[in-house]
């Protein structure tokens, strides 16, 4: 049986939660599971959540200022040794939490053992997990970006190059190449539009909660969330376990509305490069070939971002399962939220990184998509001609309907005279990329700013390096 390199039986019985080594090793086992694996992912955000914490506890009066000094400086180490790859999450330790915590009591002793003052593997959880949130999200906002870039600039090469607009996977009436990518470009800046409510509920601090009803000192919740960068606190300390995979499903949902912008484009890309449309071509070096018949070009890439964007709404139906019909306060079924949190925040950056990579090198040919609007496509375009001239809407549907029952051909106006006749705002005669592009701009500057604020509050936990 294959398993995950974490996958592998402890080899200590002692934990943070029970030092006496009487466990049952088979126990350990099933509830650690592969959550190493998984905390590999966390453990930078452990540590620098520590530093904030510690900032907290020192704020409180319950460290002193050697006391402090220490810890800052064996936690700074402790960072320095994660992006090394020198503190990593072995089979004797239970989770990032224990890793990190084994570290630094090596080196600090007495002092190490003071960290976890005030908090619990659950608020520190909590943490960690909003952390690599608000790393994530920033990630994910820029590459929602560098797409809907791609697509517009695609828009204003091709926004005259017609053809052949859908409804029931049958012709309609005529569009183009650059309605077509507006359109999948706004769409994503809707979800861009959207990230900053989903921040404004990730931005704040879960430190002090403790395993859900606070503890009994004068702990500075302010001074932590300060330290870290957030905004504000979950002020309700009941509220941070409560909400255990509420974030995770509404941070997974943002990636399944954008992954359905991206599943969509590419079926698209998929369908319209297919030798019977052929208006987009898909270049050879973007195409994967067949191991028997020599003449294919399959568009694998595209099929596998449609693929991985349907496996994301299954990374949000695990999650909503799982908090699903629990009573309130901590329970260890939250573990298991971190492997559909993680794993679809990571497909939701390759879509964004793979269809970046297709949508500029993607060639239109125009005569193809001109030649595909006739045979009736442009029948509504009849009808409106009876209606400028003053003929009712229903009698004129009526008579163009007719003369397509007779067989009689519907002309094809140059495309200058098809663009022309719809001048309409948002039509194909009057995209007006400049409102994308400002929205874009808009959203651009949100990214730049709470990736600085983030970047600054992670750099001075970390020393003040430019990057945590």
């Amino acid at each position: 049986m294959t398993v995950r390199p974490s996958v592998v039986p402890s080899v200590r019985r002692e934990t943070l939660w029970s030092p006496d080594g009487e466990l049952d090793p088979r126990l350990l086992d099933f509830t650690v599971g592969d959550d190493r694996y998984w905390d590999s992912h966390l453990i930078r955000f452990d540590v620098l959540g520590s530093l904030g914490h510690v900032e907290g506890l020192r704020a409180s009066g319950l460290l002193t200022a050697p006391e402090h000094r220490k810890l800052r400086e064996g936690l700074r180490s402790a960072l320095r040794a994660v992006e090394r790859g020198r503190l990593v999450i072995g089979p004797e330790h239970e989770d990032a939490h224990s890793a990190v915590e084994q570290w630094l009591t090596r080196r600090l002793g007495r002092t190490g053992e003071r960290l976890h003052t005030g908090r619990s593997r659950n608020d520190q959880i909590a943490c960690d997990l909003r952390l690599f949130l608000k790393d994530r999200l920033i990630a994910l906002g820029y590459g929602a970006l560098e797409v809907s870039a791609e697509l517009l600039r695609f828009a204003e090469r091709h926004r005259t190059a017609l053809w052949p607009g859908y409804t029931h996977t049958r012709r309609a009436m005529p569009s183009s190449a650059g309605l077509w990518a507006a359109a999948f470009a706004e769409g994503l800046l809707d979800s861009l539009e959207a990230l900053p409510a989903l921040w404004a509920q990730v931005d704040r601090s879960p430190l002090g909660s403790a395993a859900g009803y606070g503890v009994p000192l004068p702990l500075d919740r302010e001074a932590a969330a300060t330290a870290l960068g957030f905004a504000g606190l979950d002020h309700n300390v009941a509220t941070v376990q409560n909400g255990r995979g509420k974030l995770e499903a509404a941070a997974l949902f943002w990636c399944v509305q954008a992954g359905h912008e991206i599943s969509r484009l590419a079926s698209d890309v998929i369908l319209f490069s297919a030798e019977e449309y052929g208006w987009l071509v898909l270049p050879p070096g973007l195409a994967t070939g067949s191991s028997i018949m020599p003449q294919k070009r399959n568009p694998d890439l595209l099929e596998l971002a449609r693929a991985r964007a349907a496996a994301l709404e299954g990374d949000l139906a695990a999650v909503l399962a799982l908090r699903a019909r629990l009573p309130s306060g901590y329970h260890r079924d939250f573990q298991l939220l971190k492997e559909p949190l993680i794993r679809g925040l990571g497909r939701a950056l390759e879509l964004f990184g793979m269809v970046s990579l297709v949508v500029p090198r993607l060639q239109v040919d125009r005569a193809r998509g001109l030649a595909a609007l006739d045979g009736g496509t442009l029948a509504t375009d009849q009808v409106m001609a009876r209606v400028e001239r003053g003929e009712p809407f229903r009698r004129a549907y009526r008579a163009v309907a007719a003369a397509l029952r007779r067989g009689e051909p519907v002309p094809v106006p140059p495309p200058a005279r098809i663009l022309a006749r719809r001048g309409s705002t948002g039509g194909l005669g009057r995209l007006e990329l400049g409102r994308a592009w400002r929205r874009w701009n808009a959203a651009e500057r949100w990214c730049e700013r709470e990736r600085d604020r983030f970047t600054r509050a992670m750099a001075r936990l970390a020393g003040g390096r430019g990057r945590a």
